[in-house]
């Protein structure tokens, strides 16, 4: 069979997927180690038995519902390409709205405090593609040399969550000449929120995509088979494990509830001068900003490229 016609029979086979023929090239490429050009130059070519079977166990997976990122193990966010497993979200692009803000903000606080290294912590981090994709942006900044690096920390309540970060940031910044002073900014923490960074710790910038969508939404997002981790997503969740009551006592369904705790624990590890940037749901977002201006911030929302409120910056 040939790549040509195997490409055609898995979209048949995962035609219920919102892209079965980019699907269909991203298995592909992957597991014939092509890119989109070579994989149409050689789509006379046919195909091993060998290499179909892998294929068609990738196509059996996809056809569960299960994400291509989980199973090529890669996604690209912000143009970089990251490691991604079921232990942590895959990057969305309106996440990169957060990454845009985030280097705006902290390129004028570089400009207005000198030579003084800020501190960013990225809270919730997952993958790590928040706080990675900032750094490569600054350091391919002629502005910012390596020495003027912010001192980074990758904090969150999943330990596998933070393999995977560890790993990102190795594969994304280890490869250069002074890899070694880079890597050296990062740190890493397991921690339930702020929990176990010190009261002392204060930062200049603290980034987060925190849990945020509804409980019940999320019984929707899981019902296809996407598999990602229910800790990453529901909202609704208390700090303790527990679902969130509302004032009335009943199960809570805004996907506020770690939100709520995030804001006044961000507060308190925020240094003067210092922003909180937060990806939020469209429909939170501004019941977060009110959260933060009743907490005496002052805030701004950005929207998403679909035009929906997504990031909250609070200062």
């Amino acid at each position: 069979m040939t790549i040509r016609e195997y490409k055609n029979q898995i979209i048949k086979t995962i035609s219920s997927s919102a892209s079965p023929q980019l699907d269909a090239e991203i298995l592909l490429c992957h597991f014939l180690n092509y890119n989109k050009t070579q994989l149409l130059m050689n789509q006379n070519q046919e195909l091993s038995d060998a290499t179909k079977t892998k294929i068609d166990d990738a196509v059996a997976r996809r056809a569960t519902g299960l994400p291509i990122a989980y199973i090529t193990g890669h996604k690209e966010f912000y143009g970089y390409d990251f490691i991604v497993t079921p232990d942590v979200l895959i990057p969305k692009p309106d996440t990169e709205i957060l990454v845009e803000r985030a280097v705006d903000v902290i390129l004028s606080m570089m400009d207005a405090r000198g030579e003084n290294l800020l501190t960013v912590c990225d809270m919730c981090t997952g993958s790590g593609c928040i706080a990675v994709a900032v750094a490569k942006t600054l350091l391919e900044d002629e502005r910012v040399p390596a020495e003027q690096l912010p001192k980074f920390t990758l904090a969150d309540i999943s330990e596998p969550a933070l393999d995977i970060a560890r790993r990102n940031v190795a594969a994304l910044l280890g490869d250069r000449p002074d890899s070694t002073l880079i890597l050296s900014r990062f740190n890493f923490v397991r921690t339930n929120l702020f929990d176990a960074i010190s009261e002392a710790i204060k930062y200049d910038v603290i980034l987060s995509n925190p849990p945020y969508i509804p409980h019940t939404m999320v019984d929707e997002l899981l019902q296809d088979g996407r598999s990602e981790p229910r800790l990453a997503l529901d909202g609704d969740i208390t700090i303790d494990g527990d679902r969130a009551t509302n004032d009335r006592g009943e199960p809570a369904d805004d996907g506020l509830a770690i939100i709520r705790n995030l804001i006044p624990q961000a507060a308190a590890h925020l240094a003067p001068r210092g922003s909180i940037i937060m990806e939020t749901g469209e429909y939170n977002a501004e019941a977060t900003a009110e959260f933060a201006e009743a907490a005496g911030f002052n805030t701004e929302i950005h929207r998403d490229l679909e035009g929906q409120l997504r990031v909250v910056e609070i200062y």
